[in-house]
């Protein structure tokens, strides 16, 4: 998940961000300015009050249907899906992209992913945050120290690719590793059931 594509898959689609936020914002802020003006207490003030109120309800509700079609038609097309986890509330505090944070709605993405997964049978999971998805190679698996976001592409040291696009490395290391997590909760499951049934008999 990024803020200039709002989702990376493994597949290398880059689904690019709407920019709800910023297609409603001068409006907003010239509402908001308008309010600023209007003497308190009076009809006037009110009803620009309620603009306001309106905007900000109406870009709300164009985040969730964007985000509505899109967990929908991902849900709809993979029987596995994968994400990393994100510590929105942390991400925000920073001024510069809070923003574009709250404009791409991570958070309403990946809860929407959980439900609709469960809803068609599909498999979903995150990842934990201290995953290197970004660092680590997807060919041979070594692992850069430093990974900077100014770098977009990357050559590996171990195994030679080079120009690995950082995304889409990322997307399908997140893949795997979510993969992983499943074959493992599957193997301990099959081990319950057969311990359980061992003991029954």
């Amino acid at each position: 998940m990024g803020l200039t594509h709002r989702l990376i898959t493994s597949d290398g689609d880059k689904i690019p961000n709407p920019r709800v936020i910023r297609q409603t914002e001068r409006k907003l802020t010239r509402a908001q300015r308008a309010l600023s003006r209007k003497q308190r207490g009076s009809n006037n003030r009110a009803k620009a009050r309620q603009k306001v109120a309106r905007l900000h309800t109406k870009r709300a509700d164009q985040r969730r249907d964007a985000t509505h079609k899109l967990t929908t038609q991902l849900i709809h097309e993979n029987q596995v899906i994968a994400a990393e986890s994100l510590q929105v509330k942390n991400l925000l505090q920073n001024r510069s992209l809070s923003k574009a944070i709250s404009d791409v709605g991570w958070h309403q993405l990946t809860c929407q992913l959980a439900y609709k997964a469960e809803w068609y049978g599909r498999d979903f999971v995150q990842i934990d945050k201290g995953y290197p998805s970004s660092k680590r190679c997807f060919h041979c698996g070594y692992i850069a120290d430093t990974m900077p976001l100014d770098i977009r592409r990357w050559d590996c040291s171990a195994c030679g690719t080079r120009g690995i696009d950082r995304d889409i490395n990322a997307a399908r290391n997140i893949l795997k590793a979510g993969k992983a997590i499943l074959a493992g909760a599957d193997k301990l499951r099959h081990h319950e059931q057969t311990t359980v049934g061992h003991t029954g008999g």
